[in-house]
C-alpha cells in the first residue's frame, strides 16, 4: 500500500504565496518522477510541474518564474512553492507520485493519486 498526504493549501490573496506539500509513505523502494496537478472547477485536470528522481524539473508555462517544485528523497516528499499567486491558480492540487513498492514477493509499479488540498487566491 501507498499513500500520498497533502498539506498547506488555503485561502490567500492575489500575490501571496503558499507552500504545498506531499509526502509518500509505504513500503516505498523508490519513487521515480513526482509532480503536482490542479483541478479548476468546470476544467480539466492539468499538470503544473513535475520532478524527476535526479531533480530535473518541468513547469506550466502558465505557473514558469512562480512557482517551484522540489523534493526531499530522504523523506520521499515534494513540495510546490507557490509565489506571486493569482486569482486564475484556485483550484484543488493534487500530488502524484511512481515509483517501486517492495511486496513479500517483489517489487512492484505504483502510480498513486493524493487526497487533494484546495487553494483559493482571492483578489
Amino acid at each position: 500500500q501507498v499513500q500520498l498526504v497533502e498539506s498547506g493549501g488555503g485561502l490567500v490573496q492575489s500575490g501571496g504565496s503558499l507552500r504545498l506539500s506531499c509526502a509518500v509513505s509505504g513500503n516505498i523502494f523508490i519513487v521515480y518522477t513526482m509532480a503536482w496537478y490542479r483541478q479548476a472547477p468546470g476544467k480539466q485536470r492539468e499538470l503544473v510541474a513535475d520532478i524527476t528522481s535526479r531533480g530535473r524539473t518541468n513547469y506550466a508555462d502558465s505557473v514558469k518564474g512562480r512557482f517551484t517544485i522540489s523534493r526531499d528523497n530522504a523523506k520521499n516528499t515534494v513540495y510546490l512553492q507557490m509565489n506571486s499567486l493569482k486569482v486564475e491558480d484556485t483550484a484543488v492540487y493534487y500530488c502524484n507520485a511512481d515509483g517501486l513498492l517492495v511486496t513479500d514477493e517483489d517489487k512492484i509499479d505504483f502510480d498513486c493519486w493524493g487526497q487533494g488540498t484546495q487553494v483559493t487566491v482571492s483578489s
